[in-house]
């Protein structure tokens, strides 16, 4: 690695537009871990941010149980039918988890699914059989069509009926309503013809109950060629656009969103824990852009919002490190390098080609886990990890995007391999204004070998600053080894499953968003600041500089 410094210029008075704030979408499987103490408690960071409401997207809203969760499965009992076949709908833990939502001021991306057990098609499984237990519904039920779509339209109808009763029309109308998940996948065992009369049926209730309100998908995996998600995103956007719609007979089908998933790479139980290749930001870049080259094959909705639902550096968000050693990059700082990097990289790719694109993290937090357990989640036993710092970072971004450049960015789709091997790190970022008030820029320095472990001299340029005053702060946050990273105290302090009370206040000390030097004073001249530093690989700094 060169040690010549990363020449960083940010140019305040080159402004290249809004910033959309389009990260502010979070999701988990484990819908009732919403208004548990502990997902409250998360929730509840999120809505302190108050940059703008975050989105909560869960799965399970549909599914038959016990309204208890467990790993990757969550229950309401929204749907049952008593003996002669009538419905009877039960909104109890739907309020409880949309009430927790909102109370933290955030907002439910509501996730349409799965097909509750009375309602599931008794030639894929049939939940009337004296053999049938709620083992076999988990494996197999939840995943099929319904025995009677016009049900299934009345119960999507009278859930977002009562949520207006509930929220009123306005409040409904912010959210989001998605069919399904992954359905190109095991999460869909029905055809591709049965999804999209589903989401005939589906949008069709929505509107009825709310015209204005939006409803889209179809919320595929990773857009690759060859994959069956290419066949899903394609079908699906030709039937909405060309097909026969369901349920009146005429061509297409109301959608107001785009939805689909791109993760960086795919990691499984592993007892051996052999060393696996490390998640892969150029595939998520690659993957964003294929499936968009798919959207913009359809003018009349090439230009709808598109909403990344799981933007993920991996697919196994209830894995953890005992379960295969490579996924302890969850822990790190890692984690918040690989986010940035990528969220940059398809952001900037959005951006240039003016597609509205909003970003999901698939993660939240785990009920009853060992402390840092390696799950993808924002915290553990209520510790924050760095990845939580990242988006505190963000809320401190402006609107304004300013021009910013670095002689250290890369273009991942230009490297030779999957993950860049070989090559330097990328040392980019962004810039805003708030106001005439406030310059920030955010910069990260990410490899995808999570081993690299170098530092990089930062040389900063700020020019054509906006202040009447020559006298600046200067505020320098820090997330990296030392900084703004709870699991580093955690191994200082033995790696404990269970800390006790001494061990748990000193790792939770360092749980928050840290500065890297002191506040400082500078003076500008002729509205220039320069700074420098080092920033090492998977750090990332933010910068504030405001008049004094």
């Amino acid at each position: 690695m060169t040690q010549e410094p990363t020449q960083i210029h940010v140019d305040a008075g080159n402004w290249l537009g809004e910033l959309p704030h389009n990260w502010n979408y979070i999701g988990y499987d484990e819908c009732n871990y919403t208004y548990v103490p502990e997902g409250e408690a998360l929730l509840a960071k999120f809505g302190a941010m108050q940059e703008k409401p975050y989105y909560v997207r869960v799965h399970h809203l549909f599914c038959t149980g016990n309204g208890h969760a467990a790993y990757k499965w969550g229950s309401t009992n929204a749907y049952l039918e008593d003996e002669a076949g009538n419905p009877i709908y039960n909104w109890q833990f739907i309020d409880l988890i949309f009430d927790a939502t909102l109370k933290h001021h955030c907002k439910p991306f509501v996730e349409l699914g799965f097909m509750p057990q009375d309602l599931v098609d008794p030639s894929y499984f049939d939940s009337g059989k004296d053999t049938w237990n709620a083992q076999q519904y988990r494996a197999i039920g939840w995943a099929c069509p319904p025995k009677d779509y016009q049900k299934w339209h009345d119960l999507v109808y009278n859930m977002v009926v009562h949520c207006v009763e509930r929220y009123g029309a306005e409040e409904v109308a912010s959210w989001y309503w998605e069919l399904w998940n992954e359905p190109d996948i095991f999460y869909w065992r029905g055809t591709i013809e049965d999804f999209n009369k589903l989401y005939d049926y589906t949008a069709a209730a929505v509107k009825a109950a709310l015209p204005e309100a939006r409803v889209g998908g179809p919320g595929v995996t990773n857009p690759t060629p060859e994959r069956k998600s290419v066949e899903y995103l394609d079908k699906f956007l030709d039937h909405v656009v060309n097909g026969t719609n369901a349920v009146t007979g005429e061509t297409g089908t109301p959608i107001d969103f785009l939805t689909f998933h791109v993760k960086g790479g795919g990691y499984r139980a592993d007892p051996l824990h052999k060393p696996q290749r490390p998640p892969s930001v150029k595939q998520v870049l690659r993957d964003t852009v294929f499936g968009h080259s798919i959207i913009k094959n359809y003018p009349t909705v090439k230009d709808l919002e598109c909403v990344l639902t799981e933007i993920d550096p991996d697919g196994w968000a209830a894995g953890g490190a005992w379960d295969n050693a490579n996924l302890n990059f969850r822990n790190t700082e890692y984690y918040a390098s690989f986010v940035a990097a990528a969220f940059d990289k398809v952001s900037r790719y959005a951006r240039g080609e003016g597609w509205d694109l909003r970003l999901l993290t698939w993660a939240f937090m785990f009920v009853g886990e060992r402390c840092f357990e390696g799950t993808r989640t924002f915290s553990t036993q209520g510790i924050d990890k760095a990845i939580l710092n990242l988006f505190r970072m963000y809320a401190q971004m402006g609107t304004q995007e300013i021009a910013f450049t670095s002689s250290g960015t890369k273009d991942p789709m230009a490297y030779a391999d999957h993950n860049g091997f070989g090559e330097e790190p990328d040392i980019s970022g962004f810039a805003t204004l708030a106001g005439n008030k406030e310059v920030a820029v955010l910069i990260y320095n990410h490899h995808d070998d999570w081993e690299m472990a170098n530092a990089q001299p930062i040389a900063l340029t700020v020019d054509n600053l906006p202040f009447d005053s020559t006298t600046l702060r200067v505020t320098h946050h820090r997330i990296d080894q030392d900084h703004s990273n709870a699991y580093r105290e955690w191994v200082r302090q033995g790696k404990p499953m269970y800390p006790a009370s001494g061990q748990y206040a000193a790792i939770k000390a360092r749980d928050g968003l840290e500065l890297f030097t002191a506040p400082q004073q500078v003076t500008s001249t002729d509205g220039k600041v320069s700074l420098t530093f080092d920033l090492p690989v998977h750090g990332i700094s933010l910068v504030r500089i405001s008049a004094q």
